[in-house]
């Protein structure tokens, strides 16, 4: 397996790329930087409250399965790179009119966040546009040109490409939903209701999931953000799939460290993986496209 870093993301290849299946791990990012939690009117955990921690561990078997991975260094709080490079918020950076139609962003949640998990404001005071554009600069179009790299490679090499967006969601997410067969969802696929991958690829998708065990619920509570909407062009045989990943599985939300359930789940997901880069490599057939 190669791997390569910068300061915005760590590129995972296998020694061959044998799938299609491209995963990604856009929030799961740890590396805060000293300046970063000085200027924070948040200590060193309560700013990782809004981080996908340790998903990139739960997946990162996939290069060894011969699919790529692309894990973000740096922390959602710093960039969310799931948002457009213009979800710019004027309540937070100087010189940018405050939004009023966009919700993401209203709520503090743009490409620059305002606010972590519950509302809980990152810092006070405002940053410069300059220290803004810096910031997208440095880790969040170095990332998506090389996710947009790899999809495009991906899809040349094998006539498609799927990718699979992995998060992670509080169990407060789905506590009023019940899936068939009773309980909540243990994992939330979004493909915005079909735009950004066909059925037949979700479908496979989904049963990778429920072999496992995983209870799953479609679009609901979560349809899928920016990067699925950006890379997912099923007519052209480019697919994207959000997994969203109930963290009581596998971690103590509170803590911030796995829980007793980790390496269980983290062993089932790699059955998932495996699967789903079978899929990948049309070792497992899905239905006509």
């Amino acid at each position: 397996m190669g791997q390569m870093s910068d300061e915005s993301f760590k590129y995972m290849a296998p020694t061959r790329l044998r799938s299609s299946v491209v995963f990604c791990s856009p929030h799961s990012g740890r590396d805060y930087s000293q300046s970063f939690l000085e200027n924070a009117v948040l200590d060193s955990h309560q700013i990782r409250s809004s981080e996908d921690a340790f998903v990139d561990m739960l997946f990162d078997c996939a290069p060894d399965m011969g699919a790529s991975m692309l894990v973000a260094n740096a922390p959602r709080a710093y960039v969310d790179l799931n948002r457009r490079a213009d979800e710019l918020d004027g309540a937070l950076i100087e010189g940018v009119r405050k939004s009023v139609s966009n919700p993401r962003v209203v709520s503090g949640l743009g490409v620059i966040p305002r606010v972590v998990a519950e509302g809980r404001a990152i810092q006070s005071g405002k940053v410069s546009i300059t220290q803004a554009q810096a910031r997208l600069d440095q880790v969040y179009h170095p990332y998506h040109a090389k996710l947009r790299q790899v999809m495009d490679h991906t899809r040349n090499k094998f006539g498609q490409a799927i990718l699979i967006d992995c998060h992670s969601m509080p169990r407060s997410a789905t506590a009023d939903m019940v899936v068939r067969g009773g309980g909540r969802p243990d994992v939330v696929l979004g493909d915005r209701f079909g735009a950004s991958c066909s059925k037949a690829v979700m479908d496979a998708v989904e049963a990778a999931f429920v072999v496992q065990g995983f209870s799953v619920s479609r679009n609901v509570p979560f349809a899928g953000a920016y990067i699925v909407q950006e890379y997912g062009r099923p007519s052209v045989g480019q697919h994207a799939v959000q997994v969203e990943l109930d963290r009581s599985l596998y971690m103590d939300e509170a803590g911030i460290e796995p829980n007793v359930q980790f390496d269980e789940t983290r062993m089932r997901l790699q059955a998932v993986v495996r699967t789903l880069c079978l899929i990948g490599a049309q070792e497992i057939p899905i239905a006509a496209q």
